[in-house]
């Protein structure tokens, strides 16, 4: 969900330029920065923004600026010593450099209300927006389209570690229970005023217990999701973020129930494929 999107314009007084800049978030959030006057676009500038990006913590900034304008500004002395008195008073050093960033702490000497009053530059204000938010698209598209092969390549890992797992002996029922037989024999060789018919009952309830072929088929299951997914395209971001839950969830199960060394490392390799699986799902909208 990362991208960077610039576009600028001007007209016969006015030059402006906006910047789109987004980073992962579990949500949309918008955070906007505009000029003195601009605000009253705000309702339309996030309207555009959320038809746009369903997911991503979003920063669209307008700079507007007239032409020929000397890089001059004020700075609001009396505001600015409110708000470090503000931040002493919190027991915070002020940080100029964001003081500084504060809306109404500086401006330049030109009045933006007047800029945002002309009906025609508004609108293209708001179409320059428009090619920001396509420079953005195209970026977030690329980055997709990376973030899609490294997510395939673990669903590809997690399936082969399935079928590595459904290859063991020790994964197969008649195996749990030749092995959990063979523990009663030891048991009462040793102890020969044990029950054998209670022994053998508790050993056909270990040996169900023990059965991970319903994990191993869910596993598949979700392998198979994940790719319908992947291939769908879209807004895949939520539902694969609740996918490798329930990835996450057979492979604990599958690690509980192995008594076995190799079925054991497969099932924290399938883990360790799994949560990198959900780190590149929260880089997805």
């Amino acid at each position: 969900m990362t991208g960077f999107g610039r576009a600028e314009g001007a007209d016969d007084k006015y030059r402006w330029a906006w910047e789109l800049r987004s980073v992962n978030g579990r949500g949309l959030d918008m955070r906007l920065r505009v000029g003195m006057g601009f605000e009253r676009l705000d309702p339309e500038i996030r309207k555009r923004l959320s038809t746009a990006f369903k997911r991503g913590s979003l920063t669209a900034s307008l700079d507007v600026r007239a032409l020929g304008e000397v890089s001059s500004a004020t700075v609001n002395h009396t505001l600015l010593s409110e708000l470090e008195q503000l931040c002493r008073d919190r027991g915070q050093e002020p940080a100029l450099d964001r003081l500084l960033g504060v809306r109404g702490v500086v401006d330049s000497a030109e009045d933006r209300n007047a800029a945002a009053e002309d009906e025609a530059r508004c609108k293209a204000v708001l179409g320059t927006l428009d090619e920001a938010i396509r420079a953005m698209t195209e970026a977030r598209r690329v980055e997709g389209v990376e973030t899609e092969r490294h997510l395939s390549a673990r669903v590809d890992e997690i399936a082969d570690l399935v079928a590595q797992a459904n290859g063991l002996d020790s994964t197969r029922l008649p195996a749990i229970r030749d092995r959990l037989m063979a523990q009663i024999d030891e048991l009462l060789a040793n102890a020969r005023d044990l029950n054998r018919d209670r022994l053998e009952q508790e050993a056909a309830m270990l040996a169900t217990k023990a059965d991970i072929r319903e994990e191993l088929d869910r596993l598949s299951a979700h392998v198979e999701q994940a790719r319908s997914l992947l291939s769908a395209g879209g807004p895949v971001g939520r539902k694969l973020d609740f996918l490798t839950q329930e990835f996450n969830r057979e492979a604990n199960t599958l690690c509980s129930k192995s008594s076995d060394t190799e079925l054991t490392n497969i099932g924290l390799a399938m883990k360790a494929a799994i949560d990198q699986m959900r780190e590149q799902a929260a880089n997805l909208e």
